[in-house]
């Protein structure tokens, strides 16, 4: 294929959605006129409604000049008779003019038919009868033509108000349609309906079914006819398929009358002019491509086929994915110069682009990396908990046993302190993969901070020069104390040992709102309000390699022994676990800062909760039900339950308690884990518990958790014994949870 050809295919490829935009608007033109015309079915129809109300209005003015004329004060019928007939040939509007005596009875007509006609089932006669100086109204078929009339009845009073008769004039709707019929040019069609929905005057279109005086009453266009507020306009599709737009007259008077005047018009018809104009637009919508597609390849076989050869070379290039090719200078005035420009110019933008993401490809490994060590660390510790649940309390037993042999006594008292070192260990482990069992509560981040100043200039020695920079108006954020504390000095920590020399620590507070663009040290965006709190040191700062590695569990630059590289990693567990995100900044010998953003509370705070008061643990006498899926851990529990004087009732899973507590017995209570197999946790547990036994008494354990554990109505604050414990936390716990009062 030429370049000429490529160049022809692209301009028509860029004119497709100029062309597209054209053609939508004719579109929207045709619909335009579709509307246009629809309203002008509604319109139309209250066009005929309003001329059939001056009409009624100019019949109301003829009867009451009729009754005052002598002529009709008679008593001589065919006198009365004659002098309608006259009247009649000067109004050949009304069928005929007639008058009707108080008792219904026909006196004269302007037929001279000399009929004898009771009217008293007339509504129009019933109606006027009530009035005076007003007509009534009335869409029937006359019983002296039998054709479609309005009747419009007027009272004749004498001076003292007694009915003297009622001249009734019937107005030919089917005249009075058929006029309307031509001015509308026959392009529409006209229904006359009663309010029973009799068909009073039927279009003259072959495709009307229900014939003059037949019945459409059950129809679906009566219903829309007969609404008071209904839809502008209603399609029907009449038995042989064809589809007609109907609109109907909305004039008070009119359907007040008992008459809806209905316009209706063929859905083809409709749309047949919109479609005829749309056809020509896009007709010469054609032409005109075609004379520009016509142009624009003179053009390119005279002038610009060396210039577009460089653009196609160059597309060729992007296409490889050589995104370092571009077009050299000299470039042309005009439009290929400006694109050959656009062309370097997004080349040199894919460029950049292909760098950011494989930079965010990175970041997404990196967070993967990290989510699935998380995942890893936790279970880990889990398991470990347990078992150093068990070690810890059997240490503690074989101190007491051995207490009068010093040797055994302190190796049992160094597998006690190994124990406790593997829950530091192991609690951080659960910081990193964010399963910690946080106790967060609302605070002052900086009066936090403040606290604890004494001792971060304590740990990092006189060497490092120390500030703290807490801005006003701090918001408050939903943190653990404690483990903010630890993060805190951890920062602290890394900070000291990256400044052997001395330097300068900076710690500041303030409030901080991120955008999409603010990321965390995994690369994803957590826009929001936050609290930050950052850590700034001048010391050695580490390249991007070991950046990129820093919150990974066990990474660390230092000597052997001189760190577990687990403060980095608990940290990030804890700020992401409590809502929030880490950002970090380092770089070869200018220092590193570490900002932790704690999301804003956006309720004010709680209450200071009360400070934990101090609780004796006395022996026990009570029954506590067990509820532990490891099959250690229970062993160990239960022994030492019962070693402290409870009666103990061991289960291993929910389901299994839940039965224990459907039985009768005495059980004061519930000892469960938080986290257990089979679908059913401590909490749901406890709930359904204190429902069995309202004044059952709860303490929760665990060795991790990813959410605070919330206590069930009925039993106060949710208390956790957190593994491993010793048997003096163990017993306190039990006797606090004890004392606890019902609520």
């Amino acid at each position: 294929m030429s370049l000429r050809t490529r160049l022809l295919i692209l301009v028509i490829a860029a004119m497709l959605v100029p062309a597209f935009l054209v053609g939508l608007r004719f579109v929207q033109n045709r619909t335009s006129e579709i509307d246009a015309a629809l309203a002008n079915l509604a319109a139309s129809a209250d066009d005929i409604a309003s001329d059939l109300d001056e009409k009624i209005q100019g019949t109301a003015q003829l009867h009451y000049g009729l009754a005052r004329a002598r002529d009709l004060d008679t008593r001589d019928r065919a006198a009365c008779s004659a002098f309608l007939s006259d009247v009649r040939e000067e109004y050949p509007q009304f069928t005929g003019i007639l008058t009707i005596d108080p008792d219904g009875s026909l006196f004269c007509d302007s037929l001279r038919t000399n009929r004898t006609l009771d009217l008293n089932d007339r509504g129009y006669f019933k109606q006027v009868k009530g009035q005076q100086g007003v007509v009534a109204v009335e869409p029937v078929f006359g019983r002296l033509t039998g054709l479609s009339v309005l009747q419009i009845a007027y009272p004749v009073r004498s001076d003292a108000g007694a009915l003297k008769f009622v001249l009734l004039a019937s107005f030919n709707l089917n005249k009075f349609t058929e006029f309307h019929d031509k001015r509308l040019l026959a392009e529409k069609d006209i229904l006359l309906v009663d309010a029973k929905g009799t068909v009073l005057v039927a279009p003259k279109g072959g495709g009307w079914s229900v014939p003059v005086g037949g019945s459409m009453a059950g129809s679906d266009l009566f219903r829309f006819a007969a609404a008071p507020d209904g839809e502008p306009f209603r399609e029907v599709t009449d038995p042989a398929g064809r589809t007609q737009i109907w609109g109907v007259a909305r004039s008070p008077s009119i359907r007040k009358a008992g008459l809806y005047i209905l316009v209706g018009r063929s859905k083809d018809g409709l749309v047949a002019a919109a479609n005829r104009r749309l056809y020509e637009d896009m007709a010469i919508l054609a032409v005109a491509l075609l004379l520009l597609l016509a142009g624009l390849w003179i053009l390119t076989t005279v002038s610009i086929g060396r210039q577009v050869g460089r653009l196609a070379a160059m597309a060729k290039s992007l296409g490889r994915g050589d995104l370092s090719a571009r077009i050299p200078e000299p470039h042309p005035s005009g439009e290929l110069g400006g694109l050959m420009s656009l062309l370097n110019s997004t080349a040199e933008s894919l460029e950049q682009q292909r760098a950011a993401i494989a930079d965010l490809s990175h970041k997404l490994s990196q967070s993967q990396k990290m989510e699935a060590m998380g995942q890893l660390t936790g279970g880990v510790a889990h398991d470990f908990n347990n078992l150093l649940t068990v070690i810890l309390g059997n240490s503690e037993h074989l101190a007491d046993r051995l207490a009068g042999n010093k040797e055994l006594h302190r190796i049992a008292n160094d597998i006690a302190t190994a124990a406790e070192r593997g829950s530091d260990l192991t609690r951080s482990l659960l910081a990193f993969a964010r399963k910690q069992p946080l106790r967060p509560r609302e605070i002052d981040i900086a009066e936090q901070v403040t606290g604890m100043k004494q001792l971060l200039r304590r740990t990092m020695g006189e060497h490092i020069e120390s500030s703290f920079t807490f801005a006003p108006d701090l918001w408050i954020a939903s943190v653990d104390p404690g483990q903010l504390a630890t993060a805190v000095l951890n920062l602290v920590l890394n900070a000291r040992d990256a400044m052997p020399d001395g330097g300068k620590l900076m710690v500041e507070v303030r409030n901080a709102s991120l955008g999409e663009s603010d990321l965390d040290v995994n690369g994803e965006p957590r826009p929001g309000d936050y609290v930050m709190l950052a850590v700034k040191d001048t010391g050695t700062g580490m390249s991007s390699e070991v950046l990129g590695r820093a919150f990974e569990p066990f990474f660390t630059t230092k000597e052997v022994g001189k760190g577990t590289g687990l403060g980095l990693s608990m940290v990030y567990g804890f700020a992401r676990q409590s809502g929030g995100l880490v950002q970090m900044q380092s770089e070869p010998g200018q220092g590193s800062v570490v900002r932790l953003f704690f999301p804003r509370l956006s309720t004010p705070p709680n209450e200071e909760p009360r400070p934990a008061e101090r609780v004796s643990a006395p022996d026990g006498h009570e029954t506590v039900l067990v509820v532990e899926d490891d099959d250690m851990v229970r062993a160990y529990v239960e022994n030492e339950l019962k070693a402290l004087g409870y009666r103990v009732i061991a289960a291993s899973n929910g389901p299994a308690a839940l039965d224990v507590l459907r039985q009768a017995g005495d059980i004061q209570l519930l000892f469960t884990d938080v986290v257990m197999p089979g679908g059913m946790f401590g909490p749901e547990l406890a709930k359904q518990a204190v429902q069995l036994r309202p004044g059952l008494k709860v303490l929760f354990t665990s060795g991790y958790s990813q959410n605070p554990v919330k206590a069930p109505d009925g039993i106060g604050d949710a208390r956790i014994l957190t593994k491993p414990f010793r048997r003096k936390d163990l017993a306190a716990m039990l006797r606090a949870a004890l004392s606890e009062p019902s609520r």
